[in-house]
Parts: C-alpha cells; sequence; structure tokens
C-alpha cells in the first residue's frame, strides 16, 4: 500500500495493521459492521519504527472507532523489544508509565479527520477494551481471515491468490 498522511498533529504511535486478520462486512455490532481490512495497530513504544517493519508485540487493549458507519478496531500494544515493555502489561500499567495516554489515543481517534474537515468520529465506548477482550479480537478477526482465505466467504474485491 501507499503512505497515509495525517494532518492532526503529530502521531505518537506506529500505526499499522496485524497480519492475517480481516474485519468483516457481513459481522455487524450494534449496526457497524467491519470495515473490510486487516485489524489496525496503534503501537505506542519509545520511537519510531521505519515504515513497513514486522515487529513482535504485547497487546495492552484497543479501543473500537465507528468510522463512517464501519466497526474498525484499533489493537493497542507495544512491541516486545522496546525500553518500557518490561513493566507495561495492559492498558492500566501503560497509563502508570505514560501518563494521559489513553486519553491522547481517544482524542486523536476522534479528531484526526476533522482537520481535513471532515466529523469528529466516535467511539463504540469511551475507554479501551482489556487485554484479553482486544486477544478475543484478534482472535475472532484472525478466524474471519481463515474463512475468507478458504473461499468459503465472499471475496469483497480481494485477490486472494487462488
Amino acid at each position: 500500500g501507499s503512505p497515509r498522511y495525517y494532518t492532526y498533529g503529530t502521531p505518537f504511535f506506529n500505526y499499522g495493521l496485524i497480519p492475517q486478520t480481516w474485519e468483516d462486512p457481513e459481522l455487524c455490532h450494534n449496526g457497524a459492521c467491519g470495515d473490510n481490512d486487516p485489524l489496525d495497530v496503534m503501537e505506542i513504544g519509545s520511537s519510531p519504527l521505519p515504515m513497513g517493519a514486522v515487529v513482535p508485540v504485547k497487546v495492552l487493549g484497543s479501543l473500537e472507532l465507528i468510522d463512517e458507519g464501519e466497526t474498525d478496531h484499533k489493537i493497542i500494544a507495544i512491541r516486545t523489544d522496546d525500553p518500557d515493555a518490561y513493566r507495561i502489561n495492559d492498558m492500566s500499567s501503560l497509563e502508570y508509565a505514560k501518563p494521559g495516554i489513553t486519553e491522547k489515543l481517544i482524542d486523536w481517534l476522534k479528531m484526526y479527520k476533522t482537520s481535513d474537515g471532515k466529523g469528529v468520529n466516535e467511539l463504540a465506548q469511551e475507554y479501551p477494551t482489556t487485554k484479553s477482550e482486544a486477544i478475543s479480537i484478534i482472535e475472532e478477526c484472525h478466524q474471519r481471515w481463515e474463512v475468507l482465505k478458504s473461499g468459503s466467504s465472499s471475496s469483497h474485491g480481494f485477490y486472494l491468490g487462488h
């Protein structure tokens, strides 16, 4: 894909995706359906990663963005080799190590499109999920990807190599 550029402030996290996951547009919760993309990840480590870097992370929690009527989960994680990774294991330890970061993540997700003239984004809830809930979301989206890959789900325009 192409680089994405954001005009709302300076990102204080690395933005990427979790491979082999898929937010199925046929799976709907509270009127919002999956966004037909892999799960997004916001890696909150202490330094930028090179574009395209593949790194192991510890899952901490997630936020559920409702983006133009679609569910767009944002997995919050820290890379395992980050100097703070030993003391950050979930959202509460993240907040202890980096006070105010949860509020900053929520603000950024709600506001990042406003600088492009769009409205404020919604979140399904105003607080992050637990680590175990985030892992369940990843597992569910991986299972959905497996079904997509097997061909037993409509491909929604993806070339799957078979």
